[in-house]
């Protein structure tokens, strides 16, 4: 891959961000500040008290692409455009976050079952002094869930390190009866929110 391209860093280790900006042929170079792989960038994810599902995932992912901007200041790296995201699901305006464990993500996925939910994804973007944020809302609706298929699709483990405890891209896809919004935002970078503020920053995409 040619150096002369123009890049921008990902600061993210999810692997389903890294394909759908492989997906959309947009360069980037991964920043990763830290080896939790709970943790995007060293932001604290814990929402403020009452804060709004919309605001707190807007706020993440604006401070998750300023904390990567910072680090390449600090690294000495070519500053490049930052691209962070974070995703949420929310349930009657409760944020459901990322189970610590399987009990955790069975609560959540028993809490999903047969209803309608939100799922948020801001993505953001900071360069020098700028930072830009955009917000994807999707409705997904779940089938009702019996407990056997909680237990079976608690066993693939793919409820780790997901908001809402489920991965659409998964087995969990055959849970929903309806998406209304972003698939790709479901997955955790909405491609059109995404490529709006690529070309913001003037980055050639598509």
């Amino acid at each position: 891959m040619s150096n002369s391209q123009p890049r921008i860093y990902l600061a993210s280790q999810s692997p389903r961000r890294r394909e759908l900006l492989n997906q959309i042929g947009v360069h980037f170079d991964l920043l990763l500040l830290r080896s939790d792989p709970r943790r995007q960038v060293d932001v604290d994810e814990t929402p403020y008290l009452n804060e709004a599902p919309d605001s707190y995932v807007q706020r993440l992912s604006r401070e998750k692409a300023c904390a990567g901007f910072n680090a390449l200041k600090y690294r000495n790296l070519p500053q490049n455009p930052v691209l962070a995201a974070d995703t949420t699901v929310t349930l009657n305006g409760k944020i459901l976050g990322k189970p610590d464990n399987a009990e955790q993500a069975a609560v959540m996925l028993r809490e999903l079952s047969g209803r309608e939910h939100q799922v948020l994804t801001a993505v953001a973007m900071a360069q020098d002094e700028q930072i830009e944020v955009r917000l994807s809302t999707s409705i997904v609706r779940f089938a009702p869930l019996s407990e056997a298929h909680i237990i079976r699709y608690l066993q693939s483990h793919e409820y780790a390190d997901k908001a809402g405890g489920y991965a659409i891209q998964g087995q969990a896809a055959a849970f929903i009866e309806h998406l209304s919004g972003s698939y790709s935002g479901v997955m955790g970078l909405p491609l059109f929110e995404t490529v709006q503020l690529l070309q913001h920053f003037n980055f050639p995409v598509l």
